[in-house]
């Protein structure tokens, strides 16, 4: 048989293979176009924080009795990780709106395993959480409430890490949601959840109880500790952990969270309903009920043909 093959022609140069990163790199760029076009999601990702800084932290401040804005000082970190928070998280939840618009059902056929997907779409919306970080930092830096003399690299290490962990998170819920229906009680039970259970607004050592162990479990919550040992004006007395430990921690979740996410995508059951499929679930053969009936048989009470 191989004396029947053409030989191929030495002149001619060998075709690539094509990689992996045009694909990753197509699905990255989509979303962040799409990030791009959606400007009041841009706006509402910087006025959330600042409201919570200004409004709220100045509510506790009057409070408390405090004075000279220290609390104020002590949400600006908490503040950057409810940007980076919201905004990967809910860049990863927009794989459930793709799941019904019929965008997933043609990356789960394209000739690619279903991690790399897991993992474009961890790109982007980690991505999206840094602009909108970076968009916030300026907005802080104008207003003075960014010290000039903050650990610059510690604080791009906390940013990044932090929209990671952020983004493992938001592929989770993704992964194992089917419909939008189940968005509303996707931001109230883990949203909010990961953000109050939380150094952002108080120290975790404050936390009494189960609220404390969930705080130490929750992974948001080294992730916003990074970010104040960055800022001088919290470092020395608002951080719980150490740094080696946040990022150790944060690392830890991220791989695991995409290690889980591409399981489960890797999965018949998570991409059957987008091609209208029975699943695993179809009727038995011989049952009558659909998907059943006896492979290659003829129907039911009918002769073959002569």
């Amino acid at each position: 048989m191989s004396a029947l093959r053409p030989n191929p022609n030495p002149a001619d140069p060998p075709r690539a293979r094509p990689g992996l990163w045009r694909p990753v790199y197509a699905v990255v760029e989509r979303d962040l176009v799409k990030l791009w076009r959606q400007k009041g999601r841009l706006l509402s990702a910087l006025v959330r924080p600042l409201i919570w800084l200004f409004v709220i932290g100045a509510g506790f401040e009057a409070t408390v009795g405090g004075s000279g804005g220290s609390y104020r000082s002590f949400l600006v970190p908490g503040v950057m990780g409810m940007a980076i928070l919201f905004g990967a998280l809910l860049g990863a939840l927009s794989t459930v709106y793709e799941k019904e618009s019929g965008v997933m059902r043609m990356l789960v056929i394209a000739p690619f395993a279903h991690r790399w997907i897991v993992f474009a779409k961890m790109q982007a919306a980690a991505i999206s959480a840094v602009f909108q970080a970076l968009l916030l930092l300026v907005i802080l830096a104008v207003l003075g409430d960014l010290p000039l003399h903050s650990d610059w690299a510690l604080l791009a290490l906390g940013i990044f890490a932090t929209a990671y962990a952020c983004a493992g998170i938001g592929m989770l819920v993704a992964a194992f949601s089917k419909t939008l229906d189940n968005f509303a009680a996707i931001m109230n039970f883990v949203i909010f959840p990961v953000f109050f259970l939380s150094g952002s607004l108080y120290p975790v050592g404050n936390l009494p109880g189960l609220l404390g162990v969930a705080a130490h479990l929750n992974p948001y919550t080294y992730g916003v500790d990074l970010l104040k040992h960055a800022l001088p004006q919290v470092a020395g007395h608002g951080a719980d952990f150490a740094p080696a430990l946040d990022v150790a921690v944060l690392a830890g979740f991220t791989l695991l969270a995409f290690a889980v996410s591409a399981w489960r995508f890797s999965r018949e059951q998570a991409y059957a309903p987008l091609f209208g499929l029975g699943g695993a679930k179809g009727g038995k053969p011989g049952s009558g009920k659909p998907g059943g009936g006896k492979p290659g048989g003829p129907a039911a009470g009918k002769k073959p043909a002569a």
